[in-house]
């Protein structure tokens, strides 16, 4: 059986490279990563959001999307926005990170060897900003794993039970919670691929 393009890679993520990908040091935990029921506030804030960098960005903004846990209505999330941005290249910084610097974004990973992968902390909203280039397949796939959660109820209580008792688990950094998430992360992806998800 030969793998579906946008079936994401089953290996876990080593402290190795996201120590790589970090701009400054890697953090740390300081606690139990916090995994909140769901909040209907959530949606408003990725709005504001949106429009703060729709603002700061204007034409150079391709598409913009809320995606993540938070952008699942009745899912358990840790209380971070995540937003997809697709600008024309997010290889090329120059473009574009003077102009969210100067709005209070601060660029905190960057993976050339992972699909131009940039990302952004916000300057108040905990936010979680990631930079593709068009075409991305992980942007793809975070719309796909957005869109099966939301319309599919058993999956989005099993993903939200996970994550809620590996919340009361100690972990030294998030990626290691991330990994713990995988195998029925990409479960629901083989799922929601074989369904059609593109």
């Amino acid at each position: 059986m030969t793998e579906h393009p946008l079936q994401p890679d089953a290996d876990p993520v080593t402290e190795e490279q996201m120590r790589a990908a970090w701009v400054g040091e890697m953090p740390s935990l300081t606690g139990r990563v916090e995994v909140r029921e769901y909040d209907p506030g959530w949606p408003r804030l990725y709005e504001r959001e949106a429009a703060r960098l729709r603002g700061v960005l204007g034409e150079r903004v391709l598409a913009l999307d809320h995606v993540g846990s938070t952008a699942v209505p009745g899912l358990p999330a840790k209380p971070v926005i995540d937003i997809d941005l697709t600008l024309a290249d997010s290889a090329d910084e120059a473009a574009y990170l003077p102009l969210l610097e100067a709005a209070g974004y601060r660029l905190v990973v960057r993976e050339p060897d992972w699909h131009e992968h940039r990302m952004f902390k916000g300057p108040d909203t905990n936010i979680n900003l990631h930079v593709w280039t068009p075409g991305s397949p992980e942007a793809a796939r975070h719309l796909i794993f957005r869109d099966w959660l939301r319309s599919t109820p058993e999956d989005r209580r099993r993903y939200g039970e996970l994550k809620l008792a590996l919340s009361e688990q100690d972990f030294a950094y998030v990626h290691e919670y991330n990994n713990a998430k995988a195998p029925l992360i990409l479960e629901i992806y083989a799922r929601a691929l074989a369904a059609g998800g593109r």
